[in-house]
Formats: structure tokens, sequence, C-alpha cells
């Protein structure tokens, strides 16, 4: 039998281990891919002569393109991580700008190349197959497309990812060693108490995919990056992580409070900077401490104009052919002013008397001659019958 000091001693909680620095050597060889704003506008494709936005919309359209080939290969979100860092590093040593004896890689082919290489260092491998596949059908935006061993797209998809492998390879400088800022953001939520708090953690896990299409990798480590989703999601759900001996949860981490607030501020230019599609106006509505009410809700007025129109519509229906109901009153209105310009002080029966009386010639007269005021016989039997039916 154990005695009842081992008993109890074995009962004791563990007591949490304050999280260690990071480590030096990767930290070493994450910082060799760590530049400043003003570095990034000095990228190869910006010096070649493209304008700094287009630069960044091709980054973002080129990671939306792992995105969306990565759900359909149902990868997980760490290879995709991994392969838009290999994309965004990429292309701070190579240009998009064609020069004399240089041509250019395209950003979705480099996007593939990326993926093919990180399903490989994530361990995380599909056939090739399966990849060509998917690359040439979001390519052509055709989920439902054909594509087999006997088109060319197949093999000319095949042997672009293939060949420029060893060029992706050798332009990160064969430097795959990448830390994902998941395991850590976790590790962060494990230590703090609070992995089990779903809507905390999804919303950390939310803001930390959207990082992706940003340059973030190339601005701050995974571990600041980890912090400022995590601190931008304990904003969101108003929860508050109580200080250990006197220091903030970031102090702890080993992080620094200015780079978590950078970091949140280029995060915050995602959802506030989001670009319209065909001159459309966007969805998103940028957020504004002074119009927290405004976003994908109607206001009380808009919401009561748009009931008026409906019931508007309803009642039109139930009367039959609103459109035809609506011809008529027009011609109607025309028909009276026509008629008031043209024969003062007779009425209808007036009229129609001495229409009978002129006979059949002054009927065809009247039909063959200009119509005044751009009114014409029939159309003043319509306007009476519209008259006669209300």
């Amino acid at each position: 039998m154990p005695s009842s000091a081992a008993t109890s001693s074995s009962f004791q909680p563990a007591i949490r281990q304050r999280p260690w620095p990071p480590n030096t050597v990767v930290a070493e060889a994450e910082q060799q891919w760590i530049f400043s704003e003003d570095e990034l506008l000095q990228a190869p494709s910006i010096v070649d002569g493209m304008p700094a936005e287009e630069e960044r919309t091709l980054r973002r359209k080129g990671v939306n393109f792992i995105l969306q080939v990565g759900m359909m290969l149902k990868l997980p979100q760490m290879t995709l991580s991994t392969a838009a860092v290999f994309f965004h590093r990429f292309l701070m040593r190579r240009s998009l700008v064609a020069k004399d004896g240089y041509r250019p890689l395209h950003h979705y082919q480099i996007a593939a190349t990326s993926l093919f290489l990180a399903t490989k260092v994530e361990e995380n491998c599909r056939k090739m197959k399966e990849l060509v596949v998917a690359c040439v059908r979001v390519a052509l935006k055709d989920p439902n497309k054909l594509v087999d061993e006997q088109t060319k797209d197949f093999w000319r998809w095949r042997d672009t990812i293939l060949y420029n492998e060893d060029v992706l390879l050798e332009t990160i400088c064969f430097d795959l060693t990448v830390e994902p800022p998941y395991k850590t953001m976790y590790t962060m939520l494990q230590y703090l108490g609070v992995e089990h708090n779903k809507k905390l953690r999804d919303a950390a896990w939310s803001f930390l995919n959207d990082t992706a299409i940003t340059q973030l990798c190339l601005l701050f480590t995974s571990r600041t990056i980890a912090a400022a989703s995590l601190y931008c999601a304990a904003k969101l759900c108003e929860v508050a992580f109580p200080d250990e001996d006197g220091k903030p949860w970031w102090e702890i981490q080993h992080i620094r409070l200015k780079d978590i607030r950078k970091a949140c501020n280029h995060m915050a230019a995602v959802y506030e900077n989001v670009p319209n599609k065909d001159g459309s106006e966007s969805i998103y509505t940028p957020l504004s401490p002074t119009a927290s009410s405004v976003g994908m809700e109607r206001s009380i007025s808009d919401q009561s104009l748009k009931r008026r129109r409906e019931d508007g519509a309803d009642k039109d229906a139930t009367n039959g052919s609103s459109g035809h109901l609506k011809v008529k009153d027009e011609k109607l209105s025309n028909g009276e002013a026509s008629r008031a310009g043209k024969v003062e002080g007779d009425d209808r029966e007036t009229k129609r008397a001495k229409v009978e009386q002129n006979g059949a010639a002054d009927r065809d007269f009247k039909l063959l001659s200009p119509p005044a005021n751009g009114i014409t016989q029939q159309e003043d039997d319509v306007s009476e019958e519209g008259e006669v039916e209300e």
C-alpha cells in the first residue's frame, strides 16, 4: 500500500512553467527574411517599375490561388500558410516584370509551385495529377473542368510545376525552415488556460488565417503574428488576461507590445481596404468606434423603405398585370391633356356624336392625319377603356 504522503503528492496540480524564449538558431534563420516597410517598397517588381499597389494585389491573388487549390485538395491550414510564406519570400528575390533576356513567371505559377513544395515540407503530399487538376480548374475558374492526361493544360501545368521547383528552391536559398504560427498561438492559449473558450479560439484562428494574404510574414516573426491574432481576438471577444508577477501576458511570451500593435494595424488594413469588384460597392464596412451599428445590418429607415416597396409590389401583383395598367394610366393622362388642348368645353359624348355625323370618311382622315400632341385615336380609345374599367 502506498503511503498517504505519496498519494497526496501524486494528485498535486502541476506547476505551470513559463514559456521559453525563442530558439536562437530558429530566430536567426527567420530574421534574415524579416524586412522593414521601406525595404518592402524596394521589392524587385517595384524597382522594375511596377506600382506598389499592383504588386500587393498580385500577392493577394497568388495567395488566394493557394487557398482555393488547398481547399480543393483538403490540405491543412498549416500547409497553406507555409506555401504562402514561400510565395512571399520568392517575390522578395524575383521580379514579375518582363525585361530583356528575362521572362518572369506568372503569379499563379509561383503559387502552384510554392504549394507543391509546401506539401513536401509539411508531409501532406498529394498526387501530382490531383494537384495539376486542381490548379487548372482554379486558374480557369471552372470547378467542373475536365482535365486529364489527354489535355494540353495538364502537361503544361505539370511541366511548369516540376521545372520551377528548382527555381523556387534556389531563390529562397533552400531555406525550408518555416515555423507556422498556429502551433505557437495554441500554446499561448493553453498557457493562459483559455483553450476551451471556443469563441476566442475560433476568432484567433480566423485572424491568423487572414494574415496569409498580407505581408506580415515579411515584417514580423511567427511568434509576433500569433500574439497579434490572439490580441485581436481578445479585444473582439472582450476577454482580459490577468497579469503574472506584475507583467502582462505578452511580456511573459517574450513579445513586445509595440510589435503587436503594428501587426494589428496591418491586419486591420485587410478589412478596411477591401478592393471592389467591377466597380460595385464593397459589402465590408470599415470598423470605427463611432459607427459600431453600421455594418451588414440595415438601418430602420432602410428596412421600412424596403418594406414599403415590397408591399407596393405585392399590391401590383394582386391587381394583375401592373405594367399594362401603368401604360393605360399614362395614356389616360396624356389623352386628357390633348383633349383639353384640342377641344375645350366639349365632353366625350359631344365628340363621339360629331365623329358619327362626319361619317367614315372623316374618321379615315383623322386616322391618317398626324396626331396632335403625339396622341392617336387608338390611344384615345385605350384611355377611354381605362376610364371605364376604373
